[in-house]
């Protein structure tokens, strides 16, 4: 049986709001560089973060961009899981191909 609810939680406000902290940057600073108004970054940064609405994926896409984060972070579930997605993310490319060849057993 899955310990998944059926009702569970979207984890994107949780993630959207760790990497905006990491990242050092303010609700309406982020919402501008992502291309939101400057007169409503905030406001939607702030219902985005507080699960009250959900970007779309193109916002999400520029959100994404601006964290330096690949947008299946902010879907992952998983705490270890999205771990990995952060770390991934920051090793170079020669790197993330020996990560690819590690996890093929099969080869």
């Amino acid at each position: 049986m899955s310990d998944r609810s059926s009702e569970a939680l979207s984890p994107l406000p949780k993630r959207l709001m760790e990497a905006r902290r990491a990242k050092g940057l303010s609700q309406k600073k982020l919402g501008i560089l992502a291309g939101i108004d400057e007169f409503s970054a905030s406001s939607r940064m702030n219902q985005y973060e507080k699960g009250k609405h959900a970007p779309d994926f193109a916002t999400l896409k520029r959100l994404s961009d601006e964290l330096d984060m690949p947008t299946c972070y902010f879907y992952c579930e998983e705490d270890w899981l999205a771990e990995i997605l952060i770390r991934v993310q920051l090793v170079s490319a020669s790197h993330r191909r020996k990560i690819l060849q590690l996890l093929n057993l099969e080869k």
